[in-house]
């Protein structure tokens, strides 16, 4: 699969073209937007030498643009000789070839953006696997346009047939085969992922989960919390590949915390879809951390950009245990900082201020996050004497609440532990009596 933007060729020059469709004076909006898009065109190299907000009062079928505006937009691409223009939108084959002719540079939409984006970024084999279907899938309906060579062999005008249609149809057929290889491939990486977290299940872990807007700065947090190196730049979608690492909870007990893709706003069809397993990791887990950039004016719509994506993704809302974790409460000033900390008590369930920069608040979260997987009743374990391994364990496995040491050298702890990791401690130590607590 060709790439949408040559890797090889000298830095190329750009204009970003926001089409702003709700025209209704929304200044603020459209710029945020338009800025989101330009972090996009940057993450891919490209020298953005020209932002434009486009309103959109109509749309047309043709080229999505009025003619007024296509012709405005083509004298600022020859002004500013751009190589590539990147309408922050989606445009159908038809819109984008159009607009290629018009302005005689390359067009890419938002969808294509975000997937190249994605390609680059892909790490892992499922990663890659899951972004070449995403591409492809991508890629199908848009033929006449990206493969090239069909350009040579098409009829003109009004032709059926022809050996211009046989090549397409050709091609069709190729990728169509290539797409079915690639979700068989998955399939296979699916059962792979799964029976490594029925694993991870027998080992009584509570384990977490990490989502928010990409650049919430969910990789520093998670670096944070768990003393890890996870890239963490200023750069949208800088990490991809869902990352795993234990976690420690107050009184040692460990968790299983894991940093998923940064969510977007229009995230492409394309990629929610093959994303869906990778994004298995936040349906299955005990506790979701929805991280928020609280400095953006974005902050409201962003969350809800996420909300969105989450409940296209099967993950119910009303019945997870999530947590809001308002990051970077250090960018504030004073007083803003002060409304934020009252707005996250009053907030329901209350949100979790943060910097994950300077670790103000991570102590908070941490003892959050340990009330809500310690929902089973504690109970109270007696160890005799030459059991230490039991007692060991328990510190391990559970949340260690009160302890009591016998003159006789034995221990009576009362944990609170999963009802899994319960019934593994007591097939695994007989001698140790439990009771209720």
């Amino acid at each position: 699969m060709s790439s949408l933007i040559d890797r090889e060729a000298p830095v190329q020059r750009a204009i970003v073209i926001h089409p702003d469709r709700e025209g209704r004076g929304l200044a603020r909006d459209a710029e945020a937007r338009l800025e989101e898009a330009v972090g996009l065109a940057q993450a891919l190299d490209l020298d953005v030498r020209e932002m434009v907000v486009a309103p959109l009062r109509r749309l047309t079928p043709a080229t999505l643009f009025g003619s007024g505006k296509v012709e405005e937009i083509g004298r600022i691409c020859e002004l500013v000789e751009a190589d590539v223009a990147v309408v922050d939108d989606a445009l159908t084959p038809v819109q984008q070839r159009n607009l290629e002719k018009a302005w005689q540079v390359k067009v890419i939409d938002r969808t294509g953006l975000i997937l190249e984006i994605f390609a680059r970024r892909a790490r892992t084999r499922e990663g890659r696997l899951q972004v070449e279907l995403a591409r492809l899938t991508y890629e199908r309906s848009r033929l006449v346009r990206t493969w090239t060579h069909l350009e040579r062999q098409r009829g003109g005008f009004g032709v059926m047939g022809g050996p211009g249609e046989t090549q397409i149809e050709t091609d069709r057929r190729l990728i169509g085969e290539k797409i079915t290889k690639l979700k068989k491939e998955l399939v296979e990486v699916r059962r792979t992922r799964t029976l490594q977290r029925a694993a991870r299940k027998r080992h009584p872990h509570p384990t977490v989960a990490l989502v928010g807007y990409t650049n919430a700065g969910k990789s520093t947090l998670f670096n944070r919390l768990t003393q890890a190196e996870v890239v963490a730049e200023d750069m949208l979608f800088a990490t991809l590949d869902p990352t795993l690492r234990m976690l420690k909870l107050p009184d040692g007990r460990p968790a299983i915390l894991s940093d998923t893709v940064g969510f977007i706003s229009d995230l492409p069809h394309e990629l929610v879809e093959s994303f869906r397993a990778t994004l298995e990791e936040v349906q299955e887990a005990d506790v979701v951390l929805h991280v928020r950039d609280i400095a953006s004016p974005e902050s409201d719509a962003q969350a809800a950009d996420v909300r969105q994506v989450l409940e296209r993704l099967g993950v119910d809302m009303d019945e997870r245990s999530i947590l809001e974790v308002w990051n970077k409460v250090d960018l504030l000033d004073p007083r803003a900082r002060a409304d934020v900390i009252g707005d996250a008590r009053r907030a329901h369930p209350p949100a979790m201020p943060v910097s994950a920069v300077t670790g103000e608040g991570t102590d908070a979260l941490l003892a959050a996050v340990a009330a809500l997987v310690d929902e089973a009743p504690p109970v109270d374990v007696y160890a005799p004497v030459g059991e230490g391994a039991a007692i060991a364990w328990l510190y391990r496995h559970g949340r260690v609440l009160e302890r009591h040491d016998g003159k006789d050298g034995s221990v009576r702890l009362a944990v609170s532990l999963s009802p899994q990791a319960l019934g593994q401690f007591e097939q695994q130590f007989p001698a140790a009596e439990v009771r209720p607590h």
